[in-house]
């Protein structure tokens, strides 16, 4: 078993970096995530949204990995599991793969908070548990895994990045959209007069 960790700080506030991670697939710096299933969404009574999805991904795992435990490169899945708590302002991600679980396990677990000195800010706090099974050099095959998700993890913040962009210029859109419609109305009220 190979344990991976890192922190993270969003230069974003707790509801911008929330609102992006869950809408973080597909994007261009993931390409291997290529499908996002909602299988279950609930609010419960204490308010805090719960959500269940299913994501289609190809691992891309190193060669010499495909090599040993056969083609890693076939459609894979993955479960997310993750839990918004606007009230705690916490967001909870845990994801774990459920294809090639007889020979492979990946229990992921990201944490998204408002950083404790800057509101402005968000701490991601993001570990792996990495077990290959029933092969030789089990602990050298997860120490590659390891590297690959650290990888893919700085694809991923850059990948939120990205979201964050998007996600103000469709504001930005909206409100220039708004302001001129606004503006419309009165202006014809203007040349009636």
């Amino acid at each position: 078993m190979k344990i991976w960790s890192s922190e993270h700080i969003f230069n974003h506030p707790w509801e911008t970096v929330t609102k992006a991670a869950m809408q973080k697939y597909p994007n261009p710096m993931n390409p291997s995530v290529f499908g996002v299933d909602v299988l279950d969404r609930r609010v419960d009574q204490q308010g805090r949204l719960h959500s269940k999805r299913l994501l289609s991904t190809e691992w891309g795992l190193p060669s010499i990995v495909n090599s040993i435990i056969g083609n890693a490169r076939a459609c894979t899945y993955v479960q997310e599991h993750s839990l918004v708590d606007p009230k705690e302002k916490t967001l909870e991600l845990k994801s774990s793969n459920i294809t090639f679980t007889n020979m492979v396990s990946v229990d992921e677990r990201l944490v998204y908070k408002p950083h404790p000195d800057d509101p402005l800010k968000t701490v991601l706090t993001q570990e792996a548990i990495i077990s290959v099974k029933g092969v030789s050099l089990g602990s050298y095959l997860e120490g590659l895994m390891a590297n690959t998700i650290s990888t893919n993890a700085g694809k991923g913040r850059e990948a939120m990045e990205w979201v964050i962009r998007r996600l103000n210029a469709e504001i930005e859109e909206l409100t220039i959209t708004a302001r001129g419609t606004m503006r419309t109305p009165m202006a014809a009220a203007v040349v009636e007069k």
